[in-house]
């Protein structure tokens, strides 16, 4: 799977990328089928709490996947968007095996 960073407006650290590859890398558990994932990130003006905006879009086989969360730290909603997704991925994958 390759995974896409954009981070609009401002530049992501190291740190962060780090965090989101392997957060988002392991959704491949819940789903083989996953070909990309875009990460964008946006700090939400104006400058108060819950201002760092995270959307994850999952290009998959027949379909796509997306989350989009606004929490404090980007971290936190990386986290918020991966857990919404884990839960799509095993409803996705219910349904292509029911058919």
């Amino acid at each position: 799977m390759e995974i896409r960073i954009q981070a609009i407006h401002f530049d992501a650290t190291k740190q962060l990328e780090a965090f989101i590859q392997k957060k988002v890398s392991k959704l491949e558990q819940y789903f083989d089928g996953i070909l990309l994932a875009e990460v964008t990130l946006k700090v939400v003006k104006p400058e108060t709490a819950l201002n760092k905006n995270a959307a994850i879009l999952l290009k998959i086989k027949n379909g796509d996947c997306f989350a989009e969360k606004t929490k404090d730290t980007f971290e936190e909603a990386i986290d918020e968007c991966v857990e919404a997704l884990e839960k799509q991925l095993v409803k996705f994958k219910e349904k292509s095996r029911s058919k």
